[in-house]
């Protein structure tokens, strides 16, 4: 059986597979790392498993595992973590020991593992969540130990912008929690909120017209910011139709052509039919999750409706994650091209 994560896991994965480069000034932060920005990064498979003492396999997947370029081959892995719990540093070996086995180097008379560079976000943290966790080894020729950094969601807005942390956006919202109940009860209380949640979008907006980052990057974090906001104020209607509407009513108002646009660019790299089947994908699921039939997106979307349908047949079969890179893999199998119907 596969781990069962959190809508705040999905929302990491998702965040690290379609823009993994926003990782990069995270891995600067927390390793103290001098890295650019525009470095050419390979995403590491997610799944790894285990055999248990039964002899059974159990699957386990990481947030996310990147590795730097080959001049300097570094792997990071980072876990999400919404509430704290003892057995995280457990899972971060588990995962770290299967990845350093799947990349070992063995001889006659040696192996060699090396271990990524772990660290933890904490979502929610207390006084006593600490900077750092340790691993430590004892071995027949002595002892080994590491510390795996914590990072913890308590960045000011001011900061995630300033060191383009734009990875934590989307859990923002989680510094707010505790003042959940009262913000419900006052006016003055989501307003100061809402103040800082308008404040992001503006700065994303000016981001994007500076080209510092793509519309797409943009659409991604606004979505995925929704997602979060909709998930831990469930029980919050006003915080959560509030803020919500703020991040989520630019995304839903970009005309499909314009994020296609973005989808090619995002696509230079992987071929532009890639970039551009994704970003129908993505657009094609946003209308889905608001209920939408077939023949409505494909008349708002301006595209064919048995093109539509057969990406609404794909998606359908992965919700209700709705997983961009399995909707894709299932059109690719299918016989005739989306674009050649």
């Amino acid at each position: 059986m596969p781990d069962k994560g959190t809508p705040y896991d999905d929302v990491f994965r998702t965040m690290a597979t379609d823009c993994p480069f926003l990782l990069i000034p995270l891995i600067n932060e927390v390793f103290g790392e001098h890295y650019i920005g525009s470095e050419k990064i390979t995403l590491l498979q997610n799944e790894h498993f285990i055999k248990l003492t039964d002899g059974k396999l159990k699957k386990k997947v990481t947030d996310s595992s990147i590795k730097m370029p080959e001049e300097n081959g570094k792997v990071y892995h980072f876990e999400c973590q919404s509430t704290p719990d003892g057995e995280i540093i457990i899972r971060i070996f588990e995962y770290a020991s299967q990845m350093a086995l799947e990349g070992a180097s063995a001889s006659n008379r040696k192996l060699v593992l090396e271990y990524p560079h772990s660290a933890i976000l904490y979502l929610r943290h207390n006084s006593r969540t600490p900077g750092n966790m340790e691993i430590t080894i004892k071995t027949p020729g002595g002892k080994v130990s590491y510390k795996v950094p914590v990072i913890k969601m308590e960045y000011s807005l001011g900061e995630i912008f300033r060191k383009n942390l734009l990875f934590l956006i989307p859990f923002y919202i989680f510094c707010y929690e505790k003042e959940f109940p009262e913000m419900e009860d006052s006016s003055a209380g989501l307003g100061k909120a809402e103040q800082e949640f308008i404040e992001i979008t503006n700065t994303l907006d000016s981001m994007c017209l500076d080209g510092k980052i793509t519309e797409y990057t943009k659409c991604m974090l606004s979505d995925m910011t929704k997602i979060v906001i909709e998930n831990i104020a469930a029980k919050y209607k006003k915080i959560k139709e509030g803020l919500g509407g703020i991040m989520g009513g630019k995304v839903l108002d970009y005309e499909a052509k314009t994020i296609l646009r973005a989808g090619i660019e995002r696509g230079i790299g992987q071929g532009i039919e890639i970039g551009m089947e994704k970003a129908l994908v993505f657009m094609v699921i946003k209308k889905i999750k608001k209920g939408k039939d077939i023949e409505t997106i494909a008349e708002e979307l301006e595209e064919d409706k048995e093109k539509i349908g057969k990406i609404f047949n794909a998606a359908m079969k992965t919700a209700p994650g709705y997983d961009i890179d399995k909707i894709c893999d299932v059109l690719s199998q299918q016989k005739n091209s989306i674009y050649n119907i």
